[in-house]
């Protein structure tokens, strides 16, 4: 019996760990991709060399940080409809 309560209690605090630390990356991720379009459009409007550099630089880790979120969104969604 105390077998079985520990296991379940591990189980049930290890799917609570997880949650919440895939909450925390899927948050850190929105948010440094509001930074980077924020630093992208920035440098754009400038006309110094520097800031056109750095607009076009920033658009690499965009990208990915852009499935990420698509990734969040279908998940949120996938929860919400089942």
């Amino acid at each position: 019996m105390i077998t079985t309560v520990t296991i379940s209690t591990i189980t049930t605090i290890s799917a609570l760990s997880a949650q919440g630390l895939a909450g925390m990356i899927g948050g850190a991720a929105v948010v440094m991709l509001l930074i980077l379009l924020m630093v992208k459009e920035l440098a754009g409007a400038s006309t110094s060399e520097t800031a056109m550099r750095i607009s076009r630089f920033s658009t690499i880790p965009v990208v990915p940080l852009l499935m990420v979120f698509a990734a969040i969104v279908i998940m949120q969604v996938y929860q919400i409809l089942s």
